[in-house]
């Protein structure tokens, strides 16, 4: 099953920084890559691959100009679309549920105003408390929820740079 997450509505001049973070805690938490909506980015699409090459694993972001469309694709190929929203149901009582599916998973988080046809062609529109709060802290609680925390133990092959974890200091193994 790939896991990837659309990132809707990105405005290249207010949200660079969020929506990398979009994209590195999606990398980071096991999605497979990000679609970004809204304005083109080169720059942080760059940026985010170069993350990539340095850190190792497969990921991809990729521009995608009609959103809508790739909703509509999506669920024609059978896969399954969660928005991340404070409105939906809690995530506590349907991870499960998205979990046991085998499907192909979109996660949808939003922008500055989601528009009704995202709640409407989601499969589960799922909050992460019913609070205000970021799309990267929804994003990484539900990602943890729904891989068990066995995403806490990806591999990141064919990078050039490498934690080694440590209790104190920074140990970084970096590759000739």
């Amino acid at each position: 099953m790939e896991v990837k997450v659309l990132r809707l509505d990105h405005r290249r001049q207010r949200d660079a920084r969020i929506t990398t973070h979009v994209c590195l805690t999606a990398r980071a938490l096991g999605a497979s890559g990000v679609f970004l909506s809204g304005d083109h980015d080169k720059k942080l699409i760059e940026n985010v691959h170069d993350v990539v090459k340095r850190w190792g694993g497969e990921f991809q972001v990729e521009y995608q100009e009609k959103w809508e469309n790739l909703l509509d694709d999506w669920k024609n190929r059978g896969g399954e679309i969660i928005h991340l929203t404070m409105y939906g149901e809690p995530v506590q009582d349907v991870i499960t549920k998205i979990r046991a599916s085998s499907q192909d998973k979109l996660v949808v988080v939003g922008g500055s105003r989601v528009p009704s046809k995202v709640y409407q062609e989601a499969d589960w529109n799922v909050s992460v408390t019913t609070q205000p709060h970021s799309e990267v802290s929804s994003l990484a609680i539900f990602l943890h929820m729904f891989y068990e925390e066995k995403e806490l133990d990806l591999e990141f092959e064919g990078g050039d740079m490498k934690v080694i974890p440590s209790q104190k200091g920074k140990n970084v193994q970096v590759k000739k």
